[in-house]
C-alpha cells in the first residue's frame, strides 16, 4: 500500500501501481472526467502513470496552468498526426505548449501551406479528436530511438535524440502517430472539442539563423466551442490594440530597414511620451534617495569578461568592436550593471554610505534574432529604467521591500492592477547555468521569499527563470485582454560584488563585501510603452498624453486667438497643438478624435469675443464653454491629481 496526500492535507491509502486517474475516480466520476494530468511532488505527470511510492498529489484540470499546458501540448501532437496524415513525409521539429495554445515547427520540403491547408488540417484534427485516441507512453533506448527516426528520415528528431542521455528517452503514441516526447499528455484526444489554427510563420531550426527556416504553425484548442469563440473575440480585440498599429496612428515611433531591424526610431510625440514617463519616475527616485548616473554606450570587452556576461552570452548576443589599437576590443553596452560596479569602486565606501542607490535610464544593445523581433516588445536597442543598490547584508530585506513598494507605486500610477509576482529561482537540475556559491544562492532566494512574505505580496515560484548571477522577483502584468507580460524586476546579487571585488569599511574597521540589488520598475521603456498602449488601446491618461490639448479654430480668422490659447497652456506646462488646416471644423474634430487627444478646444467668434474656450472631451463630446483661465486652472489640477 502507498499513502497519497491531497492538497487539503487528507491522506488515503491505495494499492501500489494505481494511477492518478484511478484515484480521481475513487473520489468522484465527475472529477475524473475533468482530470487532464496530475502534479505529483511538484512535478506534472500523466494522469495514467503508475504510482508506486508515498506521494503528494494534485489533480490538474482545465482551470490549472499545468492542465492547460498539458492540454495544448497534446494538441500539438494532434496537429502533427493530422499533418502526417495529409502531408506524408513531413519532418517534425518541436511542438511545445505556449502561454496561449501551441505551435509545431515542421519541414514540408518545397511545399508552402495556404489558408485552405489550415482549414483542412483543422477538419482532420477534429476527426482524430472525435476518435478519443489514447496517449500511450513508451520508454525507449537511444539506439532504438535513433533507428526509428532514421527510418522516417527525420534529421530534426535525430539531432534532438543525439543530445539526450540513454535511459531518459520516451515516445508517445496516439492513433497512428508516434513522437519523441517527455510528456506529459492528457488521457485521450476526446478532451479536445474546439480547434483553431491561427497563424503560419517562419522559424529557424533551434533558433539559429544558420539553420534551415522551418514552417511554424500556431494553434489553440479548448474543451468547448464557447470558450474558443470567446478567445477569438479577444484576438480580434488584440488586433485593434496592437501597439504597432496604435504607434503608427498616433505617430509615436517607427522602424527603418536602413537604420536596422529592431532599432526603434522615436518620433516627436513618442519622445514626449517617453520623457513624461522618465520625468515621473526620476522625480520619485530623487525623493527616495537615488543618485542619477550616466554611463557610456560601449565598454571594454574585459568589463564583461569580469562580470561573467561574456562567458554566458558572448557567443550569441554580443560582438566585439575592434579599434586600430591592436588587441583593443569594445562592446556595445548589453547591460548597465558592470558600469555601475565601476562607479561604486571609484571611491572608498563606508558602511555609513550604504544603502547607495545609483539610477540610470541606460540604453543597451542586444542581438535578438530577426525572427524573434516584434514591435517594441522585442528589440535590439532598448532603455532600462535601471538602478543598482549597494547594501550591507543586513539591509537586503528592508531594501528589497522598499523596491517592491516602488514597483507597486508605479503600477498603480499606470493602472496596472492585475499582476503576478513571480519568484524566479535556479533550475536545480542545471546548476552549471549559474555563477556563485550554493550558500549565496540559498541566502538570496530566501531573502526574496521573506521580503515578499513580509510585504504581504502573493507570489508564485518558477524554477529556471533566475538571472545567471542571482534570483529575482519578476512582475508579470496582465493587460486589458488577459495577456501576461514581464515588466518590473528586482534581483538580489551576491556574485557581481565578488567578481568586481567591491568593498566597504564596516563599523569595526574591517573590509566587507556589499550585496547588490538590481531593479527596474518599467523593465524597459520600449516594452512598458507597448504594453501600456495595448492595455489602454492608445487612450493614454491625461498626464501622459503626448498632446494633451488640440486647439481647433473654426476658420483662419481665429488663428491668432488660438495661438494665444496655446501659448497660455504651454506656460502652464500643458502639451498643446493647434490645427490651422483649411478644413471644416467637423473634419478637424473627427481627426483629433482618431488621434485620441484628451481635450479639444473649439475657437469661434464667441470664444474670441468673450476670451473663452469651447471644450470637447475625447469620447465624451461637448463639455460647454468656460473662460480660458478657468480651463487652464482645471486642466493643471487634473494633470496633477492623475500623477
Amino acid at each position: 500500500m502507498i499513502k497519497i496526500t491531497f492538497p487539503d492535507g487528507a491522506v488515503r491509502e491505495y494499492e501500489s501501481g494505481i494511477t492518478a486517474l484511478d484515484i480521481a475516480k475513487s473520489i468522484s466520476e465527475g472529477l475524473a472526467r475533468k482530470v487532464l494530468a496530475a502534479e505529483v511532488d511538484g512535478k506534472v505527470i500523466d494522469s495514467f502513470k503508475l504510482l508506486t511510492t508515498d506521494t503528494n498529489i494534485k489533480f490538474l484540470t482545465w482551470d490549472d496552468l499545468g492542465g492547460k499546458s498539458t492540454f495544448w501540448h497534446s494538441s500539438a501532437h494532434l496537429l502533427a498526426e493530422a499533418l502526417e496524415a495529409l502531408f506524408p513525409g513531413t519532418k517534425f521539429g518541436i511542438g511545445p505548449a505556449i502561454e496561449k495554445g501551441f505551435y509545431y515547427d515542421i519541414d514540408l520540403g518545397d511545399r508552402q501551406l495556404s489558408d485552405e491547408d489550415l482549414a483542412r488540417l483543422e477538419k482532420k484534427m477534429k476527426e482524430l479528436a472525435a476518435q478519443k485516441e489514447i496517449f500511450f507512453r513508451k520508454d525507449v533506448s537511444k539506439k532504438d530511438a535513433l533507428e526509428y527516426f532514421k527510418e522516417k528520415d527525420d534529421q530534426y528528431k535525430l539531432e534532438l535524440i543525439d543530445g539526450l542521455e540513454d535511459g531518459s528517452i520516451s515516445f508517445y503514441t496516439q492513433g497512428n502517430f508516434t513522437d519523441l516526447c517527455r510528456g506529459p499528455h492528457i488521457p485521450n484526444t476526446g478532451f479536445i472539442k474546439a480547434i483553431k489554427l491561427t497563424n503560419i510563420a517562419g522559424a529557424y531550426w533551434r533558433g539559429n539563423e544558420k539553420n534551415k527556416m522551418l514552417t511554424r504553425i500556431y494553434g489553440v484548442t479548448f474543451p468547448s466551442q464557447k470558450e474558443l469563440d470567446e478567445y477569438l473575440t479577444l484576438l480580434e480585440e488584440a488586433k485593434k490594440r496592437d501597439h504597432r498599429k496604435i504607434g503608427k496612428e498616433l505617430e509615436l515611433f517607427t522602424f527603418s530597414e536602413k537604420v536596422g531591424p529592431g532599432l526603434p526610431l522615436w518620433l516627436p510625440k513618442g519622445t514626449l511620451l517617453r520623457n513624461k514617463l522618465q520625468e515621473f519616475l526620476q522625480k520619485e527616485l530623487l525623493a527616495r534617495g537615488y543618485q542619477p548616473v550616466i554611463t557610456p554606450h560601449i565598454g571594454s570587452k574585459q568589463l564583461y569578461v569580469t562580470s561573467g556576461h561574456w562567458a554566458k552570452y558572448g557567443a550569441d548576443s554580443f560582438r566585439p568592436i575592434t579599434t586600430p589599437q591592436e588587441g583593443e576590443e569594445y562592446m556595445l553596452k548589453p547591460m548597465n550593471c558592470p558600469h555601475h560596479c565601476e562607479i561604486y569602486k571609484s571611491s572608498p565606501r563606508s558602511y555609513k554610505d550604504l544603502p547607495l542607490r545609483f539610477s540610470e535610464f541606460g540604453t543597451v544593445y542586444r542581438y535578438e534574432q530577426s525572427g524573434e523581433l516584434h514591435g517594441l516588445t522585442r528589440v535590439r536597442s532598448f532603455t532600462q529604467d535601471d538602478a543598482h543598490i549597494f547594501v550591507k547584508p543586513d539591509q537586503v530585506l528592508e531594501e528589497f521591500k522598499r523596491n517592491i513598494e516602488l514597483v507597486t507605486f508605479v503600477f498603480n500610477a499606470l493602472s496596472f492592477k492585475d499582476f503576478t509576482a513571480q519568484i524566479s529561482v535556479r533550475d536545480l537540475t542545471n546548476k552549471e547555468k549559474y555563477i556563485g556559491s550554493e550558500e549565496n544562492w540559498e541566502i538570496a532566494e530566501n531573502a526574496i521569499r521573506q521580503a515578499a512574505k513580509e510585504y504581504g505580496l502573493p507570489t508564485v515560484e518558477k524554477a529556471g527563470e533566475a538571472a545567471f548571477y542571482g534570483p529575482k522577483l519578476d512582475f508579470m502584468v496582465k493587460d486589458a485582454i488577459g495577456r501576461s507580460w514581464q515588466l518590473g524586476t528586482i534581483q538580489v546579487d551576491y556574485n557581481l560584488p565578488e567578481r568586481f571585488e567591491l568593498e566597504y569599511v564596516d563599523s569595526d574597521n574591517t573590509k566587507k563585501r556589499p550585496v547588490m540589488l538590481h531593479r527596474a520598475p518599467f523593465g524597459s521603456m520600449e516594452r512598458f510603452i507597448a504594453v501600456l498602449l495595448e492595455s489602454c488601446a492608445g487612450n493614454l491618461p491625461l498626464w501622459l498624453a503626448p498632446v494633451q490639448v488640440t486647439v481647433l479654430p473654426i476658420t483662419d480668422k481665429y488663428n491668432d486667438y488660438s495661438q494665444e490659447v496655446a501659448a497660455a497652456l504651454r506656460q502652464a506646462d500643458v502639451t498643446v497643438s493647434v490645427d490651422e488646416r483649411n478644413e471644416k471644423i467637423g473634419k478637424k474634430i473627427r481627426d483629433t478624435e482618431l488621434k485620441k487627444v484628451p481635450y479639444m478646444l473649439v475657437i469661434g467668434e464667441k470664444e474670441v469675443t468673450e476670451r473663452k474656450v469651447a471644450i470637447r472631451k475625447h469620447g465624451q463630446g461637448d463639455q460647454g464653454s468656460v473662460p480660458l483661465t478657468e480651463f487652464i486652472q482645471n486642466i493643471a489640477k487634473e494633470i496633477a491629481e492623475k500623477i
